[in-house]
């Protein structure tokens, strides 16, 4: 079984960093990813999605660092899907990507905020995540 998640998006605010007990931190972040298409009449539509983030240890202090709300990021992870109780007492359910890998996305240049060794991984990012140019597949069948 596999629970992977892969999106190219843009951080829809800036990231809340929180600092759990034994000083481990957590990063939530909002992230949209969009689709545009061609609608029967032939006008274009846009529809974005909007994915919840969460970032630990590591990878938190990255996101508290460097990431602002706009930028570009390609994020790998999992879904999680979990209930907590409202300040009211009522039961709420969310869906989270919790990511396991980031990558800023960009150009030289776009941003004073982007970390440098973001900026030179940014170009690998962009052209390989779904290029296996090796000819074979992961798959098992």
């Amino acid at each position: 079984m596999v629970n992977k998640v892969i999106l190219i998006g843009n951080v829809g605010k800036d990231p809340d960093v929180r600092y759990l007990e034994g000083n481990v931190p957590v990063a939530h972040f909002p992230l949209a990813t969009s689709e545009t298409y061609r609608n029967r009449d032939g006008e274009k539509v846009t529809q974005t999605e909007w994915h919840n983030i969460v970032v630990w240890r590591g990878l938190a202090k990255v996101v508290e660092d460097y990431v602002k709300k706009g930028q570009a990021l390609y994020i790998e992870g999992k879904i999680r899907s979990r209930s907590y109780e409202d300040k009211t007492g009522n039961k709420r359910y969310i869906t989270e990507i919790v990511a396991d890998n980031l990558q800023m996305l960009g150009r030289r240049g776009d941003s004073e905020s982007t970390a440098p060794a973001a900026d030179s991984a940014a170009p690998e990012a962009t052209e390989t995540p779904d290029n296996n140019d090796s000819g074979e597949d992961d798959l098992p069948f």
